[in-house]
């Protein structure tokens, strides 16, 4: 049975892989216009260009209001650095030198390593609980990628493919150190790494003599950047924020199926034995991951933050007046408390198991 209340913000984490995945057989029709360095650096930039004109316009008072969320701080600049550099400047090199000697079955074959690295260095360098539920979803979500991917005659295991194994473990790392900082605002985050990424792939492309692409392509690549990359990282965060890493990633992973029903509904592709298939083995772990069950006694130790959250039986504690009405992010204190109730590994519940 799946708990609606306890999983809505799995939501969230689909919608981030819809937006993403509709992407990928989006990008494919731009390649033929732009080398992937290129693309991937514009990608990037919509990203960060487009969260920031949105900041600008709600600022200045056009659109919905501003959603009152924690700012960053120094303490997160650390988290921040590095998310930015594993996912948007070393894994991007890595996998542009594996696949420039990589065999392309292959190296999709080994993208699909990404989920399962998250979760593996979630539950090892970052302690998050990892049951045998997540687990085996990601596992079978990596199968589902793989079949779907899978070419005979791909190749093993080169130094091009351990490179692009590489950029995943860098992508997984990028996912959990995202997760760090998760308390703070998901669109100053986003807007950060796409404009930081952006400007570094694109300045890999000039220096391999990329040109400008006519306007029309520019557009095209920036749009759909800041959809695909700014809106879907910015949903992807506030998952990671009630999720952790290894559960939204799960949820994640169902963007190569999203992109390949695209690719069959929209493009005309054939639907194949291997997409049903891996079809029903991304539903098989969606709903693993949906219908777990996790309750247990926990103790939470005395703590303070800063993040948006409502008055519920983690935040009891005192105002000075002018915080506004709830949801509301200000600093605030957590006094010890021990109780029993089902939860998943959000910001206050990241305890020993």
């Amino acid at each position: 049975m799946i708990d609606i209340k306890l999983q809505h913000y799995a939501l969230l984490a689909l919608a981030a892989a819809a937006l993403f995945g509709v992407s990928t057989p989006l990008a494919k029709l731009l390649l033929g216009e732009l080398p992937p360095v290129a693309l991937a650096g514009l990608l990037y930039l919509g990203s960060g260009l487009g969260l920031l004109t949105v900041r600008l316009l709600r600022r200045a008072g056009a659109g919905p209001p501003v959603a009152l969320e924690a700012p960053l701080t120094r303490r997160d600049l650390p988290w921040l650095l590095g998310a930015v550099a594993a996912g948007g400047v070393i894994a991007p090199v890595l996998l542009l030198w594996g696949l420039r000697g990589a065999d392309a079955a292959a190296a999709s074959l080994l993208l699909n390593l990404e989920g399962v690295l998250t979760t593996l260095l979630a539950a090892v360098l970052f302690r998050e609980a990892v049951g045998g539920r997540i687990w085996a979803a990601s596992l079978l979500m990596a199968a589902g990628g793989a079949l779907l991917s899978w070419q005979p005659g791909a190749g093993g295991w080169s130094t091009q493919s351990l490179a692009i194994a590489g950029a995943c473990m860098f992508w997984g790392l990028d996912n959990n150190l995202t997760r760090k900082v998760s308390a703070g605002d998901p669109m100053t985050l986003a807007m950060i790494k796409g404009l930081a990424a952006g400007s570094i792939n694109l300045a890999l492309a000039f220096g391999m003599g990329l040109a400008l692409p006519p306007a029309g392509v520019l557009a095209a690549a920036l749009l759909l950047g800041f959809v695909a990359y700014g809106v879907s990282l910015v949903l992807f965060i506030h998952a990671l924020r009630h999720l952790g890493s290894a559960r939204a990633t799960a949820h994640f992973m169902t963007a190569p199926f999203i992109g390949a029903g695209v690719a069959v509904l929209g493009l005309g592709e054939p639907l194949t034995g291997l997409f049903v298939l891996a079809l029903l083995l991304m539903a098989a772990a969606t709903w693993l991951v949906l219908s777990e069950q996790h309750a247990h006694v926990h103790v939470h130790e005395a703590e303070a933050h800063n993040h948006r959250h409502v008055h519920d039986a983690h935040h009891q504690h005192d105002h000075a007046g002018d915080e506004g009405p709830a949801p509301h992010a200000h600093w605030h204190r957590h006094a010890p408390l021990t109780h029993a109730h089902p939860h998943l590994p959000d910001l206050h519940h990241r305890h020993r198991h």
